[in-house]
């Protein structure tokens, strides 16, 4: 009867001992804001930790990435307006370990702030977040959110090298997100790698700017960026 009862007493041990670090996960180590430092070289910072997914220069209504047989995703599908002129886009995935608030890719004033319903039913990311821990390119694939899921939208009017650049961050909620939070309101002036909102749980986040020809895309798919010290583009 002793060796039943040790048993038991270890599983009870071991199956406290998981709750209590999904508990410490979920409403501790979930919500760390660590602090960055902007780099002092100029460039264009990626909003978002997490895995690049996609990087891609687009020509109005061009693809920025096929999805899968008969679905792919434009500008206008990501940002759910119009933009006619040539975007570079770079799409980030965060994990649910992942640090989860996002931060100003430059210097600007917000304004806009557009929050989007999903277009059906809100779907969970598992396909990406599995592709990014193989490492199975192409990361994006087989995976609708990217079009369908709901997000917001915030644009900065910021300047990147001296000369005035709209930037627009798209944070994309996953089914099991609580909430996208926006910490500013139009018409505020946010720093370069400050802190502007944050998404809980595993989502994504789009940078989108117009595409200059001097600008130099420094990061590919499958790269690990931090939010306000990783350079994305300059």
């Amino acid at each position: 009867m002793e060796a039943p009862r040790l048993t038991l007493a270890i599983v009870g041990v071991l199956l406290l001992a998981l709750l209590a670090a999904f508990v410490y996960w979920r409403q501790v180590w979930f919500f760390r804001n660590p602090p960055r430092t902007p780099p002092a070289a100029e460039g264009i910072l990626s909003p978002a930790d997490g895995t690049v997914v996609y990087v891609r220069r687009v020509a109005p209504g061009e693809d920025v990435v096929v999805i899968k047989e008969g679905l792919a995703a434009t500008v206008r599908d990501i940002l759910k307006e119009d933009e006619r002129d040539p975007k570079i886009v770079v799409g980030i995935f965060m994990s649910p370990f992942d640090v989860h608030y996002n931060r100003a890719p430059l210097p600007g004033r917000v304004s806009l702030i557009r929050h989007h319903p999903a277009e059906g039913e809100n779907l969970y990311m598992g396909m990406m977040h599995l592709r990014t821990l193989l490492h199975w390119l192409p990361l994006h694939a087989g995976s609708p959110h990217i079009v369908q899921n709901e997000r917001t939208v915030t644009r900065f009017d910021g300047e990147h090298r001296g000369e005035p650049l709209p930037a627009y961050v798209v944070q994309i909620g996953s089914r099991g997100v609580n909430g996208i939070e926006s910490h500013y309101a139009v018409g505020d002036r946010v720093e370069r790698g400050a802190v502007f909102g944050m998404i809980r749980i595993g989502s994504q986040v789009d940078l989108i700017v117009p595409a200059r020809e001097a600008m130099s895309i420094r990061v590919q798919p499958g790269d690990t960026v931090r939010a306000g010290e990783t350079i994305l583009i300059d």
